[in-house]
């Protein structure tokens, strides 16, 4: 019968564990003197949780304007519209209703309005 040869970087006191083994096995060895003991569990009962309720997104605020606020918005739109066009004489009609189509369609977007 051929003879062993022991490893000299290995004791016999030390039992090694295969690569398969989970961490902490050791051959030979009951689970109780390997592994560590795990915390016991409380014995009371946690509450199961409950998820909270959805909540609706608040309305939109939307802004009252008042018919002078509206139409000093309006103004102030068609004087943008003058200088673009170098305050030449005889489009300030187009100029008004430029503005005001702009500042309704605004104003009708901020309050959720779909044209």
């Amino acid at each position: 019968m051929a003879t062993r040869r022991s490893d000299p970087t290995r004791s016999p006191q030390t039992p090694t564990r295969t690569p398969t083994s989970p961490p902490g096995h050791v051959p030979g060895a009951t689970p109780t003197q390997t592994a560590a003991k795990a915390p016991a569990k409380s014995s009371t009962k946690a509450a199961p949780r409950r998820a909270k309720p959805v909540q609706a997104a608040p309305p939109a605020q939307t802004a009252a304007v008042s018919d002078d606020q509206r139409r000093a918005m309006i103004a102030e739109a068609a004087f943008f519209h003058a200088e673009q066009r170098g305050f030449a004489p005889g489009g300030e009609v187009e100029d008004w209703l430029a503005a005001e189509a702009e500042v309704d369609a605004l104003l009708a977007h901020s309050n959720g309005v779909r044209q």
